[in-house]
């Protein structure tokens, strides 16, 4: 549902240039602010929107488009060291413009045995690149696939609350994002108990809108959050199509192309105290494939209005 056609392709490769020379539009224009505090709602890349790009292709063709606000894949930005030189990626998002806002991501972590072990290993070494990028926040996404138990939950705090620990020398947030098929963590109201329970300082709460609309959670869940508790979002539509019954990650769809109440979303959270990067993650393999640069000017045209349109 988020496929470009040609003749969207050849339009936004067409205003590209335009959309970097109007990089002072509220999408882009703001300084970066790692922090959250005044950055201000920013228009942000999620790494997979652009997934079969190496970093350098990735981070230029996003700054290319205006991009300012990043939220970078960690296996890439590796990938990218280890072929140019420790600290390589950071220099080159530094030289583009770039900020890392958020980083991508840990799997695998709410799952049992060799694979939970394994997360935990390579969380190890991706909160030392996220602090390399200069992000403070990595996405620790609930996919578990087993059914749970309740006391299984007493686990799943424990694990949380040592990989809040692996972060904490690297002053990286993990955030816990629920997603709409776990059958550990899919909605607000189980994630928020789950980081609440754990009340750790490096474990945080964070919203995908599409895993939010297309799940379990509903628009009342969102008074159960509190001021502030909120540290990063992903921007994506519901579309319409095919039933959510049915639908895969790759149907997600640009803001505004589907049936998603965004503004309606976003005001609220912009109530409860968010004011940082909404960052565009596309699983459509089409999409991915298409030059950064294209889909970057996009994203700033599709969230854009949102962003102008809070009340």
């Amino acid at each position: 549902m988020s496929q470009i056609n040609r003749r969207d392709f050849m339009a936004l490769s067409a205003g590209v240039t335009a959309m970097a020379a109007s990089a002072n539009s509220i999408g882009a224009a703001k300084a970066p602010d790692t922090s959250g505090v005044g950055s201000g709602l920013i228009v942000c890349m999620h790494g997979v929107t652009s997934s079969e790009f190496d970093f350098r292709t990735c981070m230029e063709g996003w700054a290319k488009a205006g991009i300012k606000a990043t939220e970078p894949d960690l296996v890439k930005a590796r990938e990218h060291e280890m072929a140019n030189g420790k600290g390589s990626a950071r220099k080159l998002m530094d030289d583009l413009g770039l900020v890392a806002y958020s980083s991508t991501n840990q799997l695998s972590w709410d799952e049992p045995g060799e694979r939970r072990a394994k997360a935990l290993d390579d969380l190890k070494w991706k909160v030392e690149m996220a602090e390399s990028l200069g992000s403070t926040r990595i996405v620790i996404p609930s996919a578990a696939s087993m059914d749970h138990k309740l006391a299984d939950y007493d686990q799943l705090y424990e694990v949380l609350h040592q990989m809040a620990e692996i972060a904490k020398p690297h002053n990286v947030a993990l955030m816990l994002e629920f997603t709409r098929l776990s059958k550990l963590v899919n909605n607000v109201r189980t994630s928020l108990d789950v980081v609440r329970t754990v009340n750790h300082p490096n474990i945080k709460f964070m919203i995908d809108l599409y895993h939010f609309w297309a799940g379990p959670s509903k628009f009342e869940d969102l008074d159960l959050i509190k001021p502030g508790e909120i540290h990063h979002v992903h921007f994506a539509d519901m579309p319409r199509m095919p039933p959510v019954e049915v639908a895969e990650q790759k149907d997600r769809a640009f803001p505004g192309e589907g049936i998603t109440p965004l503004q309606k979303i976003l005001n609220k959270l912009v109530s409860l105290g968010y004011n940082r990067a909404l960052s565009l993650e596309l699983f459509d393999m089409e999409v991915r494939r298409t030059d950064p640069a294209v889909i970057a000017a996009k994203a700033l045209q599709t969230i854009t209005p949102f962003i102008k349109a809070v009340g």
